[in-house]
């Protein structure tokens, strides 16, 4: 076979070093390339981290046991000898910039995998890449300078759960530089400034928001094949809120991150949330930082406490069990209770009406008095697949539930009106099992009523303790968003985060931080990302919001929800990668197709994908991760 020159571009001869011409003919394999090269190179180092890299096909060569003619490489094939693992500038949820080795060869899913093993970050499946915000040239060498952290000479384990040493992971026990990082990591951050919040991107309607989840990295490609080159600058986020085995022994990163998560969400307006949650969140983050400072990172403080908290922290999917085919042979208990109830009609006042409410199985039956319901209901309405958000103020004594009950022509929304606690976390705790398709004989029941009677007490006023007016070491305006900022002075703002932190003050480090978590994760909008679509049929772009259980179709004139799909009643999604378009069917021959405006289909596809994919994780802690299945249910032509 006829021998043939093949130029090669060798990254460590330095940019301006000419290619290095070899000799090959088209039955060679890749093997026998990389081992001219080295050789004609004549530089004596390690090669084993290094691989070819095919410019104009844009995909790495590694496959060493293919031929040349194989893989489809002639004379003109622009290929660069380079490493797999180059720098990358990784900016964390708590503002921290670090400069550490990953993977530039393997699919981002693994890359993050190398990531967190390195931050001691475990079920690195719940996180991915996406693409900075852009920033002001000024601004980003300021924090290249000044916030960067270097992390390159930590060499990458295997280990995913990796040794203790001191209580840090012995990777970050090497040397006081190392030890000073992981504090970085797992350590709240002090409260931003509020010029610093202020200056940050807030996104001002779902239309913005939709914007942020196009940056998405696609998990089954490389970060070369997307552009990435070494020292770029990437955000490692949580994308997929399913939080699954959390252990605060070895989940100190992973918790302290998902905090400084939340918190931002929080700051930034993502998650919207009432004035009272406000104070309460504010009040949190002022007991979490003072505690941060006085170096309790590892308090166990009040753990028996803690087994409810985690067991509400980990978002689960409702799925079969043996249990729920024994709870459909019982019959399950009532709630039974006069309420008022309102529904929203155009250009109307907010008139509650009284009416006798009856809570069965997952539907609730209302009549006109309690004489009246031996007979027919005036109405029966069935919870499961609708949508279940608070409507309370504590000091108005406001206990209202908002219901999304879904109907075929879309959603209707209905208010109810309890008289008291109570009866509000008896009510609510039972429209949220409902939503999921769980009855009031579910495990889980009492256990929500004690959450949400949890939360309602401290967001309640504690007129008995003397609360201080004033306290030096509050910066109140880095506590709340800059919304009720500009709503209040500091003056009203200080007495109320105090009062609230009041009924916080007690909690550990730990416990603050999951019972900020818990709160989080009650909120309506949480764990929602949001993508600009069209439906098919339709003739105007509206808004999709992919949550951890459920997809929701929002109008995007009013921002009402007009219909919800939970997952559990999903059979199969398809794509059509020609049109790009995502076509999905569910339970009772109910079929949706729509095409994504601003994001790439791709991104949705893996949203959706991945969070099935979440569904099949194990209850049993696991150290393997099933990477296999997750590419067949993100991937796209390359899994299929």
């Amino acid at each position: 076979m006829a021998a043939w020159d093949l130029s090669v571009i060798v990254e460590d001869l330095g940019p301006d070093a000419p290619p290095i011409k070899i000799s090959v003919t088209s039955d060679l394999h890749i093997g026998g390339v990389i081992f001219k090269i080295v050789e004609k190179s004549e530089i004596q180092q390690d090669w084993s981290d290094h691989a070819l890299w095919w410019e104009q096909k844009q995909q790495w060569l590694l496959r060493n046991s293919w031929t040349l003619d194989k893989c489809g490489i002639h004379a003109d094939a622009r290929l660069i000898f380079s490493s797999q693992h180059k720098p990358l500038r990784l900016g964390l949820p708590n503002g921290v910039i670090l400069r550490l080795r990953a993977s530039f060869s393997s699919p981002v899913f693994r890359t993050v995998q190398g990531i967190c093993r390195v931050l001691s970050i475990r079920h690195p499946e719940e996180l991915s890449l996406l693409r900075p915000v852009e920033e002001k040239k000024k601004k980003k060498d300021k924090d290249s300078a000044e916030d960067q952290y270097d992390l390159t000479n930590v060499p990458l384990t295997s280990v995913s759960v990796p040794a203790l040493y001191d209580g840090m992971p012995a990777h970050f026990a090497d040397s006081p530089k190392t030890e000073a990082v992981y504090k970085m990591l797992s350590v709240c951050q002090p409260s931003p400034s509020p010029e610093s919040i202020a200056k940050l991107y807030r996104p001002a309607s779902k239309v913005d928001k939709t914007h942020i989840h196009t940056r998405w990295l696609d998990s089954s490609r490389s970060l070369m094949q997307q552009g990435i080159q070494e020292n770029d600058k990437l955000w490692l986020r949580f994308k997929y809120y399913t939080f699954h085995d959390v252990e605060p022994k070895y989940d100190a990163v992973r918790l302290t991150q998902l905090y400084e998560q939340a918190r931002w969400a929080i700051l930034l307006e993502d998650n919207d949330c009432t004035e009272e949650e406000m104070m309460l969140f504010g009040a949190l983050q002022y007991h979490i930082g003072k505690l941060s400072l006085s170096q309790q990172v590892g308090s166990s403080q009040g753990m028996e406490d803690l087994e409810s908290a985690l067991k509400s922290l980990e978002v689960k999917m409702v799925g079969d069990d043996n249990s729920t085919d024994m709870l459909k042979n019982m019959t399950a208990p009532e709630l039974n209770a006069y309420l008022k109830m309102f529904r929203p009609r155009r250009l109307t006042l907010r008139d509650y009406k009284q009416y006798w409410f009856k809570f069965q199985d997952t539907s609730i039956f209302y009549y006109k008095s309690k004489e009246d319901s031996y007979g027919e209901p005036i109405q029966q309405m069935n919870l499961k697949g609708g949508e279940v958000a608070p409507d309370v103020n504590i000091a108005g004594q406001k206990f209202c539930i908002k219901l999304l009950i879904p109907v075929p022509e879309g959603m209707n929304e209905v208010y109810l009106r309890c008289e008291n606690e109570k009866q509000y976390s008896e009510w609510m705790a039972a429209c949220k099992l409902a939503s999921k398709g769980l009855t009031l004989l579910d495990s889980s029941y009492q256990t929500e009523v004690k959450n949400i009677q949890a939360f309602l007490s401290m967001q309640r006023s504690n007129s008995s303790a003397s609360t201080p007016q004033t306290d030096e070491s509050i910066n109140t305006q880095s506590l709340v968003s800059p919304r009720y900022n500009k709503k209040y002075k500091v003056k009203q703002l200080t007495p109320r985060i105090l009062e609230a932190y009041q009924n916080v003050a007690q909690l550990s480090l730990t416990a603050a931080i999951l019972k900020f978590l818990q709160i989080w994760q009650s909120l309506p909008e949480f764990g929602i990302s949001y993508f600009m679509v069209r439906f098919k049929g339709s003739r105007k772009d509206e808004v999709l919001g992919i949550a951890n259980n459920r997809l929701i179709r929002i109008d995007l004139g009013v921002g009402d929800v007009v219909k919800t799909w939970r997952y559990n009643n999903m059979r199969q999604w398809n794509v059509n990668w020609d049109i790009r378009q995502v076509a999905i069917e569910f339970d009772g021959n109910i079929n949706i197709a729509f095409s994504c405006v601003t994001a790439d289909c791709k991104v949705v596809h893996e949203y959706i994908g991945g969070y099935i994919f979440m569904l099949t994780r194990s209850k049993e802690p696991s150290l393997t991760l099933n990477e296999e299945l997750f590419h067949k249910l993100t991937g796209g032509h390359e899994a299929l």
